[in-house]
């Protein structure tokens, strides 16, 4: 009976952090199509304001778009009274010295700036808008995601996943999400079969053998380790993973192997070790990891 509670309670965990997952996507997606839209408008009541910041959606940008939504209404206050307003923007630290400059980089901005609507059209108010509901949105995440990560620490999988270099908490949580209870699994050739990945190798005149995906695996766990396998390979220079090296390995003449096949490829890597080392209880080591 207490095996049975147990085992229910884990299966209800794994359950909560797929929604949580499937959820963190679906709001990601939503962003982007306001990211989109916001910028549309931008364009218009603002060109260039954009350029201000090196992240144009970051909190400060944001919040300085909503503050300043028409060159107009840059020319409406002095210097100082611009630079007191971007200091206020960010909750984290700015010097007078980098506000002051955003400040002359804001100015200069407005003074080339040829927006296509007047300071009161209706699009002004939009551009408000979808700042404050992009704000929003990008608040509400962060606490789900936080809350994701604090569920996917319970799980036993969480330390032998977030161990391996290039996979931070929330990456591992999504990932644990996606995959659920990996120990499901006898081998890894049961946990590519789920995400898509078909190892078949074959050879076609004087080409080398490739890796395919099919299109009944998990999509949604598939493009999540794409873009891991991207993560990883972009990390190589700042930390050791043996599927970074393979990587670069299958991108060498003179047996050179396409990108997205040495993608797949490095996919299959990861998964073995993701299931290596949980079906092993074990961490990360880049000295024992196969090379």
């Amino acid at each position: 009976m207490k095996d049975a509670k147990i085992q229910r309670h884990t299966e209800e965990i794994y359950f909560e952090l797929r929604e949580r997952a499937r959820f963190h996507l679906e709001m990601e997606n939503d962003q982007n199509k306001l990211k989109v839209e916001l910028v549309e408008v931008l364009h218009q009541t603002f060109p260039g304001l954009e350029k201000l910041f090196k992240n144009r959606y970051s909190k400060i940008a944001l919040n300085i778009a909503k503050v300043f939504p028409h060159p107009n209404c840059v020319f409406a206050l002095t210097h100082d009274e611009l630079t007191h307003t971007i200091l206020n923007s960010t909750a984290k630290g700015m010097s007078i010295k980098k506000a002051q400059k955003y400040t002359n980089d804001l100015i200069s901005i407005a003074q080339n700036s040829f927006p296509t609507v007047k300071q009161s059209s209706f699009l002004v108010e939009k551009l408000r808008h979808l700042c404050d509901k992009l704000l929003k949105s990008m608040h509400e995440k962060d606490l789900f995601d936080k809350e994701m990560i604090k569920l996917a620490k319970t799980t036993d999988a969480f330390e032998n996943i977030v161990s391996i270099p290039g996979l931070g908490e929330l990456t591992t949580a999504l990932l644990i999400g996606e995959l659920g209870d990996i120990t499901h699994f006898e081998t890894n050739k049961q946990l590519n079969a789920y995400v898509g990945i078909d190892i078949k190798r074959y050879q076609s005149g004087n080409s080398m053998s490739r890796d395919t995906i099919n299109k009944r695996g998990n999509k949604k766990a598939r493009r999540l380790l794409f873009l891991i396998i991207m993560n990883i390979i972009r990390g190589r220079n700042r930390y050791k993973n043996h599927v970074a090296d393979y990587y670069y390995k299958l991108r060498k003449q003179p047996n050179e192997k396409p990108h997205k096949t040495a993608v797949i490829a490095s996919v299959n890597r990861l998964l073995k070790t993701i299931h290596y080392l949980i079906t092993n209880n074990q961490l990360y080591d880049y000295q024992k990891a196969p090379h």
